[in-house]
């Protein structure tokens, strides 16, 4: 009888991990990785665009951590992850500096030009909060097929960037957490309401880092990218790895609630 080993925050199930390092035009390197299924071709990509550096955002936050660790087995997708610019996690730091999400465009185009340098499927940009920002404002890349924004606050993303996502017609859909310290659900449907195909989610209870809603933010990015595969199984059949994930501890809001926002630009 196969043992079914239930699927917690620091499980990581099999795949193939590459490290990467990308390359921006203007002569960065970035720190990366690349998670792909153990045995299947990968049926679509999520290229995942983290939160605020500033205030911990990384390549290894949660949620695109457990993407990498969950993804590729259980829904055949690849995830490429990467620290932007001047951002540490324990994968290294990428070089140069911070920029307040303008030369960032530079990183954006790195990652895209990886995944279509190497065939990787049905690109889908995965961005999360400042990530948003830089899906909205540099995402309509002619490999990219939709966009999924986590707590958009739509900060430096202005009206023209929606309305360019109208004109192309190309899918957007947000998942506006219900108490997001931000944007919240009915001002989320005012801004995307000049894009007519965008999507917006909102979700119950949830707040702008997902703590404890995982699962949710995972099944519904499955079910754009990769419809018929979701909801995701919560248990594996057979061993599994157990990450230590206490070197994020230091990476919570808690920790950065003394740190003033970057300004606008």
């Amino acid at each position: 009888m196969t043992t079914q080993s239930r699927i917690r925050g620091n499980t990581v199930l099999p795949a193939r991990r590459q490290p990467l390092t990308l390359h921006t035009s203007d002569g960065l390197e970035l720190v990366g990785e690349l998670a792909v299924p153990t045995e299947n071709e990968p049926v679509a990509t999520l290229v995942c665009l983290h939160p605020l550096p500033t205030h911990g955002g990384m390549m290894d936050s949660h949620l695109f951590r457990k993407a990498a660790w969950r993804l590729p087995a259980l829904a055949d997708l690849a995830v490429l992850r990467f620290n932007s610019r001047g951002t540490t996690s324990l994968q290294g730091t990428s070089q140069g500096e911070f920029d307040v999400g303008e030369a960032e465009r530079y990183d954006v185009a790195a990652a895209l030009e990886h995944a279509e340098y190497h065939d990787l499927p049905h690109v889908w940009l995965l961005a999360w909060s400042f990530g948003s920002d830089l899906a909205l404002r540099y995402g309509l890349d002619p490999v990219v097929e939709g966009a999924i924004l986590l707590s958009p606050p739509l900060r430096s993303s202005t009206d023209d960037d929606l309305d360019a996502w109208a004109a192309d017609g190309r899918p957007l859909v947000a998942l506006v957490p219900e108490r997001d310290d931000y944007l919240r659900p009915p001002q989320a449907r005012e801004r995307f309401a000049r894009v007519p195909q965008a999507e917006v989610v909102a979700v119950e209870g949830a707040t702008h880092l997902w703590v404890g809603d995982t699962e949710r933010v995972l099944d519904e990015v499955v079910s754009r990218v990769a419809p018929g595969r979701a909801p995701l199984p919560t248990t594996w059949p057979g061993p599994v790895e157990t990450a230590d994930t206490s070197a994020y501890a230091d990476r919570t809001v808690a920790a950065f609630a003394d740190v003033p926002m970057p300004p606008e630009r």
